[in-house]
């Protein structure tokens, strides 16, 4: 992600601050600029255009910062304008969970504007929109909803916003990794499947020499994987062990890797970052993230410069006592994924 500054004061801030520290102006993201903007209201900021702008209308639920046009006829910014259903909010648990959700799903549409990715497609005559439905279980059952992916809508259980619970399920499912951004960009992965790949032969046959045969049965593979779990040998061709059920979920797992290593690298790249460790005779860890991933079109420069990186925030991360932020071995079939995706999106 880029990094940001009050416009008023040029102190940085962060992608989800409402107010300035220093200056405690207000703060406000507009979406179509990618910008920070900075003013003395709490109401409404003026744009570079000239034009009034005010807080998406889930702002008053401390649930969003980014700004609309005041005569705008929808309330709701570009990324809460795709909720489709939200918990019940009267009750306060529901409420911080969902505004966690939220937080997690700006993450996302930043990432997805700066693909160029639109969230609304037209596929043989059929509108297929993304949207989301953010459901709270059954409190004897906090397991009864489903997060999945089905035709343009995303469903979320929203107990995944719970550190608890979701460090419950990663340990039961013997996972690595789980986060709210990282369900996101699994599930969105399915939906630029089915936008991107499903109704285009020539690229749906590129696909399968890549990630396998998509038409076996889901509900089979599903069955299987869970009685058998993965082949041993998995990280040989595979980012994860869920990767290995079926030809969608190693696509969708490779996509939201695939939108992992984009955001670290523009990060990276916009705070100068350069790698020159201490150590002898290792070949391809001096690197300076000096370009912006977004536009680069080589898959090998990009991978080139993240491996080391990904070496760099685990170092880190352990330094702190917390587990690896990046705990996944990149295999050659793996980067080819990876390339295909990049290709697909260019």
């Amino acid at each position: 992600m880029k990094i940001f500054q009050c416009s008023n004061c040029n102190n940085p801030v962060y992608f989800e601050n409402t107010s300035c520290e220093k200056c405690e102006n207000s703060l406000g993201y507009l979406f179509g600029s990618e910008s920070i903007l900075s003013f003395k209201s709490a109401g409404y900021a003026v744009s570079k255009a000239g034009g009034e702008l005010t807080y998406c209308a889930n702002f008053n639920q401390s649930a969003c910062n980014w700004l609309v046009p005041v005569d705008s006829k929808n309330k709701f910014c570009e990324a809460c304008s795709t909720n489709h259903m939200i918990p019940d909010l009267s009750i306060p648990e529901n409420k911080l969970d969902w505004r966690k959700i939220e937080a997690a799903k700006r993450r996302l549409f930043y990432s997805l504007h700066k693909l160029n990715l639109k969230t609304e497609y037209t596929i043989d005559g059929e509108k297929l929109k993304l949207t989301f439905d953010f459901l709270a279980p059954l409190e004897n059952d906090p397991t009864a909803v489903t997060t999945g992916h089905d035709n343009g809508l995303i469903t979320l259980n929203i107990k995944e916003a719970n550190a608890a619970h979701r460090e419950y399920i990663k340990e039961q499912l013997e996972e690595r990794y789980r986060t709210l951004l990282g369900h996101f960009r699994h599930e969105v992965g399915h939906f630029y499947w089915d936008a991107l790949i499903k109704s285009d032969p020539k690229i749906l046959e590129e696909f399968r020499s890549h990630f396998g045969d998509d038409t076996q049965d889901y509900g089979e593979a599903l069955q299987k994987h869970y009685k058998n779990g993965a082949p041993a040998n998995w990280r040989e061709q595979f980012i994860s062990s869920y990767a290995t059920m079926h030809a969608w979920e190693d696509w969708a797992e490779t996509w939201s890797h695939y939108m992992h290593m984009m955001d670290m690298l523009e990060t990276s790249y916009n705070f100068g970052l350069e790698i020159d460790p201490e150590l002898k005779k290792v070949p391809n860890l001096d690197v300076s993230c000096d370009f912006d991933p977004y536009l680069e079109k080589s898959m090998e420069k990009i991978i080139k410069h993240y491996l080391p990186l990904t070496y760099v925030v685990n170092s880190l991360n352990r330094s702190m006592g917390h587990a690896d932020a990046y705990p996944f071995i990149i295999s050659e079939p793996v980067i080819k994924k990876l390339a295909f995706i990049h290709k697909l999106v260019n």
